[in-house]
């Protein structure tokens, strides 16, 4: 499937993986100077300037995966693709506002196994109808498991 202006589904998706990135900042930000900076941390805890270059990527990158997914299959033709995707991108914010809103590491460390979950799932899924969206999901599912284990030590730790 060929949509007829390809490019306006790219704005879309662009527009609502970084409506996501927002929301999830907007809990995450008055946040990381305040109480995130409170806790203790492993060694190999990255610098926190890290973590929005390394977002806005990977939200780029779903964008354009779900993007290579609609171009081939529209939305009918991937209804379960398209539920996950919805789905851990919900989760996706609700990290954050477990984490860092309710300030609960180990709370969101259950939560953050249902989003590795789901993220695992839409890739393989994506990657069944454009192996290029399923390889861009792949950078996505490391850096949450990443922070799965960072999000699991911290918890430990405090």
């Amino acid at each position: 499937m060929t949509p007829k202006h390809p490019y306006l589904g790219l704005v879309l998706f662009l527009a609502i993986c970084f409506a996501a990135a927002g929301i999830g900042g907007a809990v995450t930000t008055p946040k990381i100077a305040t109480w995130y900076a409170t806790l203790a941390k492993p060694t190999w805890n990255p610098p926190n300037w890290i973590f929005g270059p390394v977002w806005s990527a990977l939200y780029f990158g779903m964008a354009v995966a779900a993007w290579l997914v609609w171009r081939q299959a529209g939305f009918t033709g991937a209804k379960f693709p398209w539920i996950l995707f919805g789905t851990q991108l919900v989760l996706n914010v609700l990290w954050s506002c477990i984490f860092f809103g309710l300030e609960n590491p180990g709370l969101a460390f259950v939560e953050v196994v249902l989003l590795w979950t789901t993220i695992a799932a839409t890739m393989i899924l994506f990657w069944l109808r454009s192996s290029v969206a399923g390889i861009l999901f792949l950078p996505y599912l490391a850096w949450v498991s990443f922070a799965s284990v960072l999000n699991f030590t911290i918890w430990r730790l405090n």
